[in-house]
């Protein structure tokens, strides 16, 4: 008697295990989360096992356990349709939340934006709104560069003067969008991308020339504007820093299309006169702050210039081709051969 009561016991003891253990499980796939806040990007390359896609997962921090990950895929016949592509995961999303993310055709809840090189803050806002995305908050936040760097720690924001926006920080590049996204991870995903491109030797390098970042996005942002390929880049950064360096004005015509607002094939005489902070035909140095958000060719153009003889440049407006001179007399007949 006392045996078979000890085997019941026993009994039980496993079925309350076995039952605990099942609700145990259950409770992790369907509440659990990861250990971050916010969205982040995660990319399923074609070919990726499930298993190394739940591990991908779990060091991201996007999900608590990698092996319940797979579990949920297997007890639900999804191993074999996970969709390979770009996904932007949430931090309120679970393990249940996200393998049903990955197994469903993310055009269905999620929205690819492309934001270019060398676009202001104004464009991004109208592609966000042709896509009914927050823009009026975008507007507003974009505009408070210290809620950011209070809020998430970013660094590289301690050179944006008062007064100044998020113009040069908002990092080009293609993205992804949940459809309910709201203005503020919008623009977090656009500043961890500027954080993660431009590396912490690029950030030495700018201080042991004795710049600022802002400084470097600043002129980065003009070079965006004026030269196409990396290697014209570097040679107009040169240019432009050695005109700073001799008190030259920069005479950028990208700074004149950002205070007309127009792009012209040739700016007159009295576009050069225009009354603005950012007219560098009229004010020595660089402009006040970015004119544009550049990309990582032109910020590297920036940090990297080379050294060169040439003071003068122009663009071919039928080729693009950037046509550089030493001399004001051959920059001008420069001009003539080229049209302008």
């Amino acid at each position: 008697m006392v045996m078979i009561k000890n085997i019941f016991a026993v009994f039980i003891f496993i079925f309350i295990l076995i039952v605990g253990g099942f609700f145990y499980l259950q409770n992790q796939m369907n509440f659990s989360h990861g250990d971050f806040s916010g969205e982040k990007d995660f990319t399923i390359e074609k070919g990726a096992d499930a298993m190394e896609i739940g591990e991908n997962l779990e060091s991201e921090g996007l999900i608590s356990n990698s092996k319940l990950f797979v579990f949920y895929l297997w007890k639900h016949n999804l191993r074999g349709k996970i969709i390979a592509g770009d996904y932007v995961i949430s931090s309120n999303l679970t393990i249940a939340d996200i393998a049903v993310l990955i197994t469903t055709k993310k055009e269905d809840n999620q929205i690819k934006i492309t934001i270019p090189e060398g676009w202001r803050n104004l464009k991004i806002a109208e592609r966000l709104k042709s896509n009914k995305l927050p823009v009026d908050e975008f507007e507003t936040l974009s505009k408070d560069p210290k809620y950011f760097q209070g809020k998430y720690g970013y660094d590289f924001l301690n050179d944006i003067p008062n007064g100044y926006d998020l113009e040069g920080y908002l990092f080009p590049d293609t993205y992804f969008f949940t459809k309910d996204a709201s203005a503020e991870m919008i623009i977090k995903k656009m500043l961890d991308n500027f954080e993660r491109k431009v590396l912490a030797d690029m950030i030495l390098e700018i201080k042991s020339q004795g710049k600022s970042l802002y400084e470097i996005i600043s002129m980065a942002s003009v070079i965006e504007g004026e030269v196409r390929s990396q290697d014209d880049r570097k040679l107009v950064s040169g240019i432009f820093w050695n005109r700073i360096k001799s008190g030259q004005p920069l005479q950028s015509c990208a700074t004149l299309a950002y205070v007309l607002g127009e792009n012209k094939k040739q700016y007159s005489y009295a576009d050069t006169q225009v009354d603005s902070p950012f007219n560098t035909y009229q004010n020595p140095g660089l402009p006040p702050g970015p004119i544009s958000n550049p990309g990582i060719s032109a910020i590297e153009a920036a940090i990297y210039p080379v050294e060169t003889t040439y003071n003068y440049f122009l663009s071919n407006p039928q080729t693009g081709e950037t046509v550089f001179s030493r001399t004001l007399d051959e920059h001008n007949t420069n001009k003539v051969k080229n049209g302008l």
